[in-house]
């Protein structure tokens, strides 16, 4: 299976695709963005109080996590290897400062920041190498050097433990992007890193398959919006959310 997704959008019609065909309205990856940003929003003014906290948003692609968290943080950083992404989202006129980092070499440094802050990084460590995995988790300890720091919420938009693992045979022959993640990975990872798994949270235990006859679309978006609210269905989740904070 390919893991340098991180290079594929170089090319602005890659970038284009992903914000207007992956993300078009109604799509599966739209649905899943719409519960991660209530649920977000919410964690942010639960944990932090709304306005007290400082987003820095790994790998921001096109600025899908800082538009999620628009009017709840202080301030907002976005990194991102891609040129092409972070002029796509600047062009949004995305309220927040972008930073491009080296794709290789010492890992990248978050910017300097007052109080509180929150890394958060999505649609990332899946198709990406054990290298890029362990440079995130070493930004995320710059920006977070103590549990009084803040919080690291972590996507994994392919767990292994999933009804998408159901079907991977088949979708193995016809995606070469097939990648797997499960939470032992992610835990170890975490632990690695010096940092602590505090929470797993589920937005789809469908996988995308059952989002492709339009028809049936609403249908498998209330089934997942429904399984949303029952947290147990979090680790047999296709799409999960993994918080943490930095060891005592």
């Amino acid at each position: 299976m390919k893991s340098d997704y991180e290079g594929v959008f170089r090319h602005p019609d890659a970038v284009s695709k992903y914000d207007d065909v992956v993300y078009a309205e109604d799509s599966y990856a739209s649905q899943i963005n719409r519960r991660q940003r209530h649920w977000l929003r919410s964690l942010v003014t639960a944990e932090f109080g709304p306005g007290q906290v400082t987003q820095h948003d790994f790998a921001c692609g096109t600025g899908r996590a800082l538009e999620s968290l628009a009017g709840t943080v202080r301030a907002a950083h976005g990194y991102d290897t891609s040129t092409a992404m972070i002029e796509r989202a600047v062009g949004k006129g995305i309220d927040a400062e972008f930073h491009v980092v080296d794709e290789h070499g010492s890992p990248p440094q978050p910017v300097p920041t007052d109080g509180p802050s929150i890394v958060t990084v999505f649609r990332l460590l899946l198709n990406t190498s054990a290298d890029v995995r362990d440079r995130t988790m070493a930004f995320a300890a710059g920006a977070l050097p103590d549990p009084g720091s803040g919080v690291l919420v972590v996507e994994n938009h392919g767990n292994r433990r999933s009804l998408r693992h159901l079907g991977s045979r088949r979708t193995r022959r016809s995606d070469e992007w097939f990648n797997e993640l499960s939470s032992a990975q992610i835990r170890e990872l975490f632990a690695r890193h010096g940092f602590v798994l505090e929470s797993v949270h589920g937005f789809a235990v469908l996988p995308k398959g059952a989002y492709r006859v339009r028809r049936l679309r609403r249908i498998a978006s209330a089934i997942d919006d429904a399984a949303r609210l029952m947290p147990f269905l979090a680790a047999v989740s296709t799409n999960v959310v993994y918080v943490g904070r930095r060891r005592p």
